[in-house]
């Protein structure tokens, strides 16, 4: 199959079974001890992240053998072509490593947006989501996301919140791994905390924004966020009516973000932009 005539709902079919191959593993492997690549203050890599991700990358090359990988634990083909895959084989190692049930598998499918069958470097800001698939093996919950079509959880339609007011809200944070990142944020906690019901910091990204999708948070604001950890859940936001924002904050594919039901928007992606780094 060409890499320039990607059937979407072929791609979303074999980002499924990959997803679910990885998060089979995850649960394998849950209580089983963890072996340690490397960890810093804020976060930590484990062998099974690799592991994760050569499953994946095997079961996507299966199908799509030209179209290069991009992931968390490096990447696979070249990267010059107007489409890539984007994988995170285990958002919220941490979690997944101190026994906390809380942690997915995200993979999605961009294309560049205009870009000609043609090899050559294409501007990062080119490249849009088109199918994106983030699977919780704990809970057993599997989004899907088509652009232009309804965001499902397992195969039912969902929808970000009604809600309209920042006193009825539940907002989750990211605080990233950089401690600039935390330096910027916590005045944004600070600002939040007394104005909206709840704030949650749950540690996956890729969850957080699949639960704005589905109405069980209203936003979800992080800055210092890379690209494997959004790429799926924001088309997910977009499909299931709510509004996703970013930007880069360097070049190391890591992003500032806003994600919510629409309705609160404009109040929370100030305070996203105002306390990025």
């Amino acid at each position: 199959m060409s890499d320039y005539r990607i059937s979407l709902p072929a791609a979303l079919k074999v980002a499924v079974d990959a997803a679910r191959a990885a998060g089979h593993v995850m649960r394998r492997n849950w209580r089983s001890p963890k072996t340690i690549h490397s960890a810093s203050q804020h976060d930590i890599k484990l062998e099974l992240d690799v592991r994760c991700q050569r499953l994946i990358e095997r079961r996507l090359r299966s199908v799509f053998p030209r179209t290069p990988i991009v992931g968390e634990e490096g990447g696979a083909g070249d990267e010059g072509g107007p489409w890539r895959w984007v994988v995170d084989p285990i958002d919220g190692t941490v979690n997944f490593t101190y026994g906390i049930p809380h942690a997915c598998v995200s993979i999605a499918l961009q294309r560049a947006d205009g870009a000609p069958p043609q090899r050559g470097a294409i501007p990062e800001t080119a490249f849009k989501t088109v199918v994106g698939v983030v699977f919780d093996p704990f809970c057993d919950e599997l989004w899907t996301a088509i652009r232009g079509r309804p965001a499902r959880l397992n195969g039912r339609p969902v929808h970000a919140s009604d809600r309209r007011k920042l006193t009825e809200a539940v907002i989750s944070l990211g605080f990233g791994k950089r401690e600039s990142v935390l330096n910027h944020l916590l005045p944004a906690f600070d600002a939040l905390t007394h104005r909206v019901r709840k704030i949650r910091i749950m540690g996956s990204a890729a969850l957080a924004l699949t639960y704005v999708a589905s109405g069980r948070f209203d936003a979800f604001i992080e800055s210092g966020v890379r690209l494997w950890d959004i790429a799926a859940g924001g088309l997910i936001v977009e499909c299931a009516g709510g509004r996703f924002w970013s930007e880069p904050t360097g070049s190391d594919r890591s992003y500032a973000i806003c994600a919510s039901n629409g309705h609160l928007h404009r109040a929370l992606v100030s305070v996203a932009r105002n306390h990025s780094a």
